[in-house]
């Protein structure tokens, strides 16, 4: 079995986390709406990522909607004590399965207490307030939202706080309200914009959780990285993972899929070893120095 362990730890909140986790969202049916395919692979998926090591799982309650955090609770409740699990709020999914902003302080607080329903737990390890829209951030003032997420986390429903899809000033703007553990954003190989942002983050102790690390919903395409994974032995996907953990310590991996063919694949990138020449020639393709 694949040692991910291999890859370090880092701490997200009062736990050490492996730096590769699990994200759930692809557990869910067709556009994360629905049930999903074959219910029983989604829960075997769960159960060998916990077996293989994982304690960090991301997740969240309009991913169905309902139905990811159910499918967690199924697989592996009662949890164990160094299981991590993170969710966000800020929307809400339509009967149409369109995705809905729902950042009122009572729509956080609705989507606080969804969360904690679904999963069967009293208080949650981390809350992700997401802003900002499908096409990344957004300027918009987060002051209000953030401050009713801290208030829930005084009345120990929350434990610790993060935020997802933001800006370095939105960031800032939270850190004046309360403490956060965590940020995740847009980054991989090619989407580069947060490299100073990792860099400083990482300088603080903060956790910098990369969605979308193999590129999104079309993978990423690069020869350069082909030609990387195909002289060590491994897949394209594995060796986009790799560099991400080799980029900065702080940065957590949550990739997510329904399959355990990729999620072994996935967890494999943990003993992929980059030299130094090779991560020149992947640094490359994100300045736009190579194909």
């Amino acid at each position: 079995m694949t040692n991910i362990s291999a890859a370090g730890a880092f701490a997200l909140g009062n736990h050490q986390v492996n730096r590769l986790g699990y994200g759930a969202m692809q557990l869910a049916g067709p556009g994360v709406f629905g049930p999903p395919r074959d219910h029983d692979a989604a829960i075997a998926v769960l159960r060998e990522a916990i077996a293989s090591g994982v304690n960090h799982i991301d997740t969240s309650d309009f991913y169905g909607p309902h139905v990811t955090n159910q499918l967690i609770r199924e697989a592996l409740h009662p949890y164990s004590d160094d299981l991590v699990i993170v969710t966000k709020v800020g929307a809400r999914r339509g009967d149409d399965a369109s995705w809905i902003p729902a950042l009122r302080p009572e729509d956080l607080v609705s989507g606080v207490t969804d969360n904690l329903r679904n999963l069967g737990v009293e208080a949650i390890d981390v809350v992700n307030l997401r802003v900002g829209g499908i096409h990344g951030p957004s300027d918009a003032p987060i002051g209000e939202q953030f401050e009713a997420l801290v208030d829930l986390q005084r009345q120990g429903l929350v434990r610790h706080l993060g935020l997802s899809n933001v800006t370095s000033a939105q960031i800032a703007e939270a850190r004046a309200i309360g403490e956060i553990v965590c940020v995740q954003n847009h980054y991989n190989l090619v989407h580069r914009a947060d490299d100073a942002l990792i860099d400083d983050l990482a300088g603080q102790g903060i956790a910098y959780v990369p969605f979308f690390p193999l590129g999104g919903f079309s993978p990423l395409q690069s020869s350069t990285l082909s030609d990387v994974a195909a002289r060590l032995g491994a897949t394209a996907m594995q060796v986009a993972l790799a560099w991400l953990l080799h980029r900065a310590p702080n940065i957590l991996l949550i990739p997510g899929t329904s399959s355990l063919g990729h999620l072994r694949e996935n967890l494999g990138a943990a003993e992929i070893v980059l030299s130094e020449e090779v991560l020149v020639e992947l640094d490359a393709i994100g300045k736009g120095g190579a194909e």
